[in-house]
């Protein structure tokens, strides 16, 4: 399979132009994560779009992230980051939440500012929620990978970032929008070690996800799974629920994702071959992640870790190893910690014939009043 996938003429019904081959939008936006992050950093930092937010907020006492499906994710992740170098606290929340249970949200919440996270900027339950936070006159920041939506009218200040897709799952978008955030807390922080170190990204992971696929691909297809378990703690459990997700919608595949040590105390009675186990393991959290995942292994199950650099007994008890090896600071390795799940989601799609570009029941974008499909 190529890296970069020739698509053929003709289009979908909603005018997007097939793919010759399963996969090959997804495949293409995957392996082009690294560019898409370049041309957002480069749009960020040329707009001063960070600047002025943190300007129009700077009588902020916390942020609120908010989103849908893998925009929530992001927002898991981002509030992590968040926390992780700001003074100011930060949560995350679907916007269910904020909808069906607005006292339980706001009133804790006063002099936060709600972050609404939409790829499309169209997403109903997103607006519905920003609409419910201008009612409070609360001010509100978007971030989105598409312009002139009904997002960007409705928010206070917009976030706009060149990484949409033509595939249904979010995938560089994802990547996109959370890095953009994480540099939105190295602004806000001033932390200039985390935001240099988030502007090397592009370049030092730029042959990753080729890499990684490669791998992951050829691990695919010698195995054939019944479960897919994601493993997380800190920043990287937004992740592990990506990486579910991603398997669950890419392949149709059952995933769950749980904060790693929880798995213990319960969830491993599902521990067999059968069942594959991906464990993201991160520094502050190595010894005890090691030791579950030992303690696994010694259980019979088939595991895949994600670090960025493992010791002998890590090597030896990993089915399927990536190795990030990065010189950087973990807070910002976690984008390209993704590659390892989205490929996964994408290659088990593909080898058990599915198109990952068009899982069935989803649509692009959640438009209650005009769609009765399930998405992302």
């Amino acid at each position: 399979m190529s890296d970069r996938p020739v698509v053929s003429s003709g289009q979908h019904h909603d005018g997007r132009t097939p793919s010759k081959a399963a996969g090959a939008y997804s495949l293409a936006e995957i392996l082009s994560q690294p560019e898409a992050w370049g041309k957002s950093l480069e749009k960020l930092d040329q707009g001063g779009q960070l600047r002025d937010v943190r300007r129009d907020f700077s009588k902020a006492e916390g942020w609120l992230f908010i989103g849908c499906g893998s925009s929530y994710y992001v927002a898991l992740a981002a509030a992590a980051t968040m926390n992780s170098v700001s003074p100011l606290p930060a949560r995350a929340l679907p916007a269910s939440e904020i909808l069906l249970y607005p006292e339980l949200v706001l009133a804790s919440a006063k002099n936060f500012v709600p972050v609404l996270i939409s790829r499309s900027g169209k997403t109903s339950e997103v607006l519905q929620a920003t609409e419910l936070l201008n009612s409070r006159s609360f001010p509100t920041l978007a971030i989105t990978c598409a312009a002139g939506q009904p997002l960007e009218a409705l928010a206070s200040r917009t976030i706009l970032l060149p990484a949409d897709e033509q595939s249904t799952v979010m995938t560089r978008s994802f990547s996109s929008m959370l890095l953009a955030l994480q540099e939105l807390a190295a602004v806000i922080s001033g932390n200039s070690g985390l935001s240099d170190a988030l502007h090397r990204l592009p370049q030092s992971s730029a042959t990753m996800p080729s890499q990684i696929s490669n791998v992951v691909r050829q691990f695919v297809a010698t195995h054939d799974f019944a479960d897919y378990v994601c493993l997380g703690q800190g920043p990287f459990y937004g992740l592990a629920c990506e990486y579910a997700l991603k398997v669950t919608e890419m392949s149709i595949s059952y995933s769950q994702a749980f904060h790693s040590l929880e798995f213990r105390h319960g969830p491993k009675s599902i521990v067999g071959p059968e069942t594959l186990l991906t464990f993201l393991i991160s520094e502050p959290g190595c010894d005890a992640e090691s030791e579950l995942l030992f303690e696994m292994k010694s259980l019979g199950a088939t595991t895949l870790v994600v670090t960025n650099k493992a010791d002998s007994r890590v090597r030896a008890a990993s089915d399927l190893l990536i190795e990030l090896s990065l010189d950087i600071p973990e807070l910002a390795r976690l984008t390209p910690s993704l590659f390892a799940g989205q490929l996964l989601g994408l290659h088990t799609g593909i080898h058990k014939g599915l198109d990952p570009d068009n899982p069935r029941n989803l649509s692009r974008v959640v438009m209650l009043d005009e769609s009765k499909h399930a998405t992302l």
